[in-house]
């Protein structure tokens, strides 16, 4: 069978609109802009997420994001989660079960703290994540702020690292793309 002969008995009925065109998103508002509407809903000012979010998706840990932004790891911590970004709880997802099972009432909470088998102050963060929910318009701030910034490593200034590639790595390095190893985190 062709495609004619599949076609042979198609017709249009009605006619597409035309909606214009698509309206991009404005990335060159800075992220602190962007989180001064929903200032009171972070734990921190919004320079201070800035500053988490730029040095945390830089690869620096928590504790070092939170050291050059000010505030302590437990309050980067729950910044980065209401931000949206991934992967801040402290515990594995079926121990996040037995912080929802003491939220619940089920189990008793010295009972929980023990079968999550942290310490108080991860259970702390397990809590806070389990009963506050990542902020949309925050997140979606975030993402915009990410997608439209330099590549990983690079401190978030275009050409700032000139000569290096994305890979953070020197561009004229012998023996392949990353170079010395010495250089890594």
């Amino acid at each position: 069978m062709t495609l004619s002969e599949i076609a042979a008995g198609l017709e249009v009925t009605s006619r597409q609109r035309d909606r214009g065109v698509a309206v991009a998103d404005d990335t060159a508002t800075p992220l602190v802009d962007r989180l001064a509407a929903h200032a009171g809903d972070l734990p921190c000012t919004p320079a201070a997420t800035a500053t988490l979010v730029d040095a945390y998706s830089a690869g620096r840990s928590v504790g070092d994001a939170a050291a050059e932004a000010g505030v302590t790891p437990m309050i980067a911590a729950k910044t980065l989660h209401r931000c949206g970004v991934a992967g801040v709880s402290p515990l594995a997802p079926t121990r996040r079960g037995v912080v929802r099972d003491w939220l619940d009432g089920r189990i008793a909470r010295s009972d929980a703290v023990a079968l999550a088998g942290g310490d108080e102050a991860d259970f702390a963060l397990a809590t806070y994540v389990e009963t506050h929910d990542p902020l949309s318009a925050v997140s979606d701030a975030v993402d915009a702020h990410l997608a439209g910034s330099a590549p990983l490593g690079a401190g978030g200034s275009a050409g700032a690292d000139r000569g290096r590639d994305a890979l953070g790595s020197d561009s004229d390095a012998p023996g392949g793309a990353l170079g010395d190893p010495n250089g890594l985190r």
